[in-house]
This record gives structure tokens, C-alpha cells and sequence, in this order.
């Protein structure tokens, strides 16, 4: 879809790369300026054959090149790829743009249809702008943090990193819609985008709940408190979740079990104390997890597993549609849309595997590499 669109990259670690992995996935070709030491994430956390699989699981299909924005010569190479380019993403603190001459403000001027995107935590000004902060700052300060509790009432550390993924998938959400204005007008844009707000921006349901109930935890009904919305464990003490909240899905589960008796208990409060409750730990404590995933296939009544990471290529669902893939170089990757083909993607590239392709390219010595 995004065939021949050029994306310069100037982000490390997590949101924005993931941001131009959705984007590769799509076909745009992605530049990835890099500093002469890599991205941070070529190092850091667990690794393969030396280089970090933080890095390895988001930036395939991605061309690099390694530039010392610090040295004048360099940060006119990257005006030059800039003035080539339809798209910037950078994740540079506030004001560091400048300082390394790349800032929104100077490019545009010989590239006016530009769309540039700033990713930060916390906005490109304002009283936090300038500190640093990192996955977990953006969903405490968010309120989402708060809504991930354990059963004592204190907020869990995610083993997903939420806001950073989530932001940049919002980050695309902005450039395409950005996109689609240049299309129209002709005219570039500037996206200040802050990861903090956009994780703000999925409590809409809960703020309400807050001004009009009191309740601080957003909708009753989807948060565990009644027996047909609920995480239950079985018999080898795995999880399935049951999201039987109309009433269709929840005859259809009880008549299933043959329990007809308990039909009439669809919202009944899922309390200790509550003895519907205790018949419904009893019977999913009855049956393992194969066959509660068996029995989810064969009856419509929302019923599935949670899965754990190692299982999902070969679960049921994502065979079938085939999101999960081990690469001919050797690395296992999920896609990230919905028909993206990974026959034409790359690996991810060495440090500075394509300095030369690019600089050939400012240089037009040669016709650009099409992916």
C-alpha cells in the first residue's frame, strides 16, 4: 500500500521503530539513520549472535546507514536524505533536534510538503517535556497503570511495553492521516506526539464512570466482577477467559456444560461469598486447558485460552492465519498487518549495511533500490 514512500528514521529503542516496522510492513521503504555506535538497542537486553532481540524483533525490512549528527558534514547528508524523503520520524528529547540541525523548522524549507514526527514521552513542551521517562512512567502517569492490579489492589509491572507500542501505533495513525492531507492539499505537517496522551486517550470510559458513578475502575461488567466475564483456572491450573456478557453466549455456555441451572445466574457478582461463584471456579477447575479449548471451539459462548508466548504459532487461530512466521534467516516474526508478505522482506541490517546504496543514491550515481 505505502510502495514508494520514503521514511527517514531517526529513532532508537522501541516506539518509533516499531512505528516503521508497521510502516515497512505496508511496503514503505524505511531509512534508519543510526549513530556510528547503533541504535542503543543493538546492545542492550537479551541477545543473538551479539545484537539485541529487541532491536531483531522490529526493524526487518530496513535499510541503515551511520551518520555523527554532531559533524556538520554528516547532519548535511541527513538534510540531504530528509529533502529526498516524505516522512521523518525522530525520538529525540525536545530541542536536541535542533542542536543537531535536523529540527521540523529548518527542513521544511527546502521539503514544505514534509510530514515530520516527533515521538517523545511527554510532548514537545510543557513542564515534563524535558525528562526522561520510559514505558512504564507514560502508563502510570496515564492512569492506565492503576487499572492493572493484583488482587490486593496493587498496580502490576506489564510484561508488554503498552504505551511504547501503542504509541507507536499511533504515531502511524498521524502520518497516514497526514499522508491523506498531502494527498489533498499538497500540503506537510508536524506531529507532536506524546506517548503519555495517547495512553491518556483510552480512558474515555473510565473518566465518565469517575464524574458520573464515582468508580474510578471504568466498566463494571468488564473488569471481573460478575461470573460471566471472568479469568478462570483449570484443572493443570492454566487460564481460559469467559466473555459470555449477552445472554446468547451465555445459554449457549451453560446448555453446553448442562447446567441450565445456572442460566438464570448470568450477572451474578463473582464473590467469594457468592456460592454462583464458587460453582463456576469448581467447574472450570473440572476440565483442563485442552479441553476448555476444545470445548471454546465447539460452542459459541466466548470461551478461549490464555496463551503463553511459546504457544501462540501453533494455537488453533494463528494457524489458521498465519501472523506468526520463522524467516529463512532464521529469526521468528509476527506481522503487523493485516496483509503484509514477508517473501520480499530483509533481516534487519547490519550497522550501517547500507551507507553506501544511500550515499550513491544523494549522490544519484545510481537509480534508488525498489523493495
Amino acid at each position: 500500500m505505502l510502495d514508494g514512500l520514503r521514511v527517514i528514521d531517526f529513532s532508537f529503542y522501541l516506539p518509533g521503530p516499531y512505528a516503521t516496522l508497521r510502516l515497512a510492513d505496508l511496503g514503505a521503504e524505511i531509512i534508519k539513520v543510526e549513530p556510528p555506535a547503533g541504535d542503543p538497542a543493538r546492545s542492550m537486553g537479551g541477545k543473538k549472535d551479539g545484537t539485541g532481540l529487541v532491536f531483531l524483533a522490529n526493524n526487518r525490512s530496513k535499510k541503515s546507514i551511520t551518520l555523527n549528527l554532531k559533524d556538520t558534514d554528516d547532519q548535511e547528508t541527513a538534510r540531504s536524505l530528509i529533502k529526498s524523503a516524505d516522512v521523518v520520524i525522530e525520538s529525540f528529547r525536545p530541542g536536541i533536534s535542533k542542536k543537531l540541525g535536523i529540527d521540523y523548522r529548518r527542513v521544511k524549507q527546502e521539503n514544505p510538503s514534509l510530514i515530520y514526527c516527533s515521538i517523545s514521552g511527554y510532548g514537545q513542551s510543557g513542564e515534563m517535556s524535558s525528562l526522561g521517562s520510559h514505558d512504564l512512567n507514560y502508563m502510570a502517569l496515564s492512569g492506565a497503570l492503576a487499572q492493572l492490579k493484583s488482587k490486593s489492589g496493587e498496580p502490576v509491572d506489564p510484561t508488554n511495553t503498552f504505551a511504547d507500542l501503542i504509541g507507536g501505533i499511533a504515531a502511524n495513525e498521524a502520518i497516514l492521516s497526514a499522508l491523506l492531507k498531502k494527498e489533498r492539499t499538497g500540503e506537510g505537517s508536524y506531529i507532536d506526539l506524546a506517548i503519555t496522551d495517547v495512553m491518556a486517550s483510552f480512558m474515555t470510559n473510565h473518566l465518565l464512570y469517575d464524574q458520573e458513578k464515582g468508580k474510578q475502575d471504568g466498566i463494571s461488567l468488564l473488569g471481573g466482577e460478575v461470573v460471566s466475564y471472568k479469568i478462570y483456572q483449570t484443572k493443570d491450573e492454566r487460564f481460559v477467559s469467559l466473555a459470555a456478557l449477552e445472554k446468547k453466549f451465555w445459554i449457549n455456555f451453560c446448555e453446553g456444560v448442562g447446567r441450565k441451572d445456572l442460566i438464570g445466574k448470568h450477572l451474578a457478582s463473582a464473590e467469594e461469598k457468592n456460592a454462583a461463584f464458587q460453582e463456576m471456579k469448581e467447574l472450570f477447575a473440572g476440565r483442563s486447558l485442552k479441553e476448555w479449548t476444545e470445548f471454546g471451539l465447539a460452542t459459541d459462548c466466548c470461551l478461549t485460552p490464555v496463551l503463553e508466548t511459546k504457544e501462540l504459532a501453533d494455537s488453533v487461530y494463528f494457524r489458521g492465519r498465519g501472523r506468526f512466521t520463522d524467516t529463512e534467516w532464521g529469526l521468528k516474526q509476527v506481522l503487523t498487518q493485516p496483509e503484509p508478505s514477508l517473501k520480499q522482506a530483509s533481516p534487519p541490517p547490519e550497522l550501517g549495511e547500507h551507507s553506501k546504496e544511500i550515499n550513491d543514491l544523494l549522490n544519484k550515481t545510481v537509480v534508488p533500490c525498489k523493495k
